[in-house]
């Protein structure tokens, strides 16, 4: 090939990035690989054929690209973050481990990097290293209030540790700003609830929350109209012209958030022919895109349409997910408002829908940290109850609509009993049984990306049911409007 000039490299680096914004994805690749030939010790052209291969689901080509590029640009720390992130996303755990170390080797402000390494560590289940990472910055950064709530996260404080007088201190602080006021509120109230101090705790968490709502206020009515227009558009499905089994398989696990899906789903992960996806969050916001988003969505009748669905899921589902499982599970929170599009589309799929007694949901979604605008309800214990009644209303409405599609499980009924419940989840994510699915805490492949971390990777256990009862006064707001309605 003969060599291209400067104009030439600049014009075709400008076509690609312009391609690329347009979505014209193979012509932006044409003209990188051009630049790659002509220009083979550029990190910034494999950097983009990777995120274009990212894009069009292509797993290997992705990460094959982003190590090429992290190759010929180690010290770049704009290049090196983005890696982090991306390693971290396919699951190349110790590439990605590997690129926070390169951050926090580099100069300057590394406060951030030590502190991802240190919550990715949790999430790989190992604890230990991750709480020496921890308790090393906050000795070094008392007032980080975000330090306390990740650390906190995986972690259960024993009386008299000294992080806890560190954070009444910092709490009684009057200039702290709200945005660390909400961090450090949820993480002392865990700790003082967990040390024998339920009612201190539970006042911080009511700060927490009230603030969150301050910044992410919150219109119950706009959610059930979008709601319900996302169900209506779903009543006509039309009948698809084949029934191409497309790989992998997905079981939907869904519930309302802190019900039980990450147990759920790490009993299936166990299973030999079963790997984990955690909260993909694929399926709502590729529902979206191809059929409307929330209030503009309109009747689903485009059978051609809902094929292309169900292709682009599982393409992006293969990326996200390692290995080669012909099964692989999807725990994303609201794929229950989408059950009806997800069994026409990808008609092997399974659908498994946890269920818990609602006030222990309400007081853990009340107690944990969601980002800022994400889950805006979980900050009123009123709009905890309209949420679950709503959730309860979806199922209802699937398993009549589908008889026989959905199965339930009660989260109570698992950890009093677990084999037989766990032989029947089994049987209904179409899988034979294998006595590991009791054993799940022992597989420590794969991170666990939920906010159940350190349950996660313990054996099944009671402590958690009807945990309500500490909080029954505290929780007089959830029961009012929880009304007359029964609990199971």
């Amino acid at each position: 090939m003969l060599p291209l000039s400067a104009d030439t490299k600049a014009r075709l680096m400008k076509q690609a990035a312009s391609d690329m914004a347009q979505g014209r994805l193979a012509k932006a690749r044409g003209a990188l690989q051009q630049l790659a030939l002509a220009d083979p010790k550029r990190a910034d052209i494999p950097y983009q054929l990777s995120r274009i291969a990212f894009e069009e689901g292509d797993r290997e080509t992705c990460l094959a690209q982003l190590r090429k590029a992290v190759k010929l640009a180690p010290g770049n720390p704009q290049l090196t973050r983005h890696a982090a992130e991306r390693f971290r996303h396919l699951g190349a755990s110790n590439e990605a481990l590997a690129a926070y170390d390169r951050l926090i080797a580099a100069p300057g402000n590394t406060l951030g990097a030590q502190a991802d390494k240190a919550h990715y560590l949790q999430h790989l289940g190992r604890f230990d290293e991750a709480e020496k990472i921890f308790r090393k910055l906050l000795k070094q950064h008392p007032n980080e209030a975000q330090l306390y709530r990740i650390f906190l996260g995986g972690k259960k404080l024993a009386k008299g540790d000294p992080l806890l007088p560190a954070m009444e201190k910092l709490w009684a602080r009057k200039d702290l700003p709200e945005p660390a006021r909400i961090q450090l509120s949820y993480a002392l109230g865990k700790a003082l609830d967990e040390t024998g101090a339920p009612e201190k705790g539970f006042a911080c968490v009511d700060r927490a929350n009230a603030l969150q709502r301050k910044a992410a206020p919150f219109d119950n009515a706009a959610q059930d109209r979008e709601f319900a227009t996302v169900r209506a558009a779903q009543d006509d499905l039309p009948v698809l012209p084949s029934s191409e089994a497309l790989s992998p398989r997905p079981v939907f696990v869904t519930g309302m958030p802190r019900s039980g899906t990450t147990l759920v789903e790490r009993i299936l992960a166990a299973h030999s022919e079963v790997s984990a996806g955690n909260e993909l969050g694929l399926a709502l916001k590729l529902a979206y895109g191809t059929f409307g988003a929330g209030e503009q969505m309109r009747p689903i009748t485009d059978a051609a349409k809902i094929e292309a669905f169900a292709r682009r899921y599982t393409t992006l589902a293969r990326r996200d997910v390692p290995g080669d499982s012909r099964v692989i599970t999807d725990k994303s929170i609201l794929s229950y408002l989408i059950i009806g599009l997800l069994h026409r589309a990808l008609p092997q799929a399974r659908f498994v829908v946890v269920q818990r007694d609602p006030r222990d949901i309400a007081l853990s979604i009340y107690k944990n940290y969601f980002n800022t605008g994400s889950h805006r309800y979980g900050n009123d214990l009123a709009d905890i109850a309209h949420a679950i009644k709503r959730f309860r209303g979806f199922v209802a409405h699937w398993k009549q609509a589908l008889p026989g599609v959905v199965h339930e499980i009660r989260y109570e009924a698992l950890v009093a009993d677990p084999e037989p419940q766990s032989r029947a989840l089994i049987a209904a994510a179409g899988l034979d049984w294998q006595d590991a699915c009791l054993d799940f805490h022992k597989n420590k492949s794969g991170a666990v990306k939920t906010l159940s971390v350190s349950q996660a990777r313990q054996p099944i256990y009671t402590g958690s049911a009807q945990a309500w009862r500490k909080h029954e006064r505290e929780l007089q707001p959830f029961i009012e409007a929880w009304g007359d309605e029964p609990w199971d």
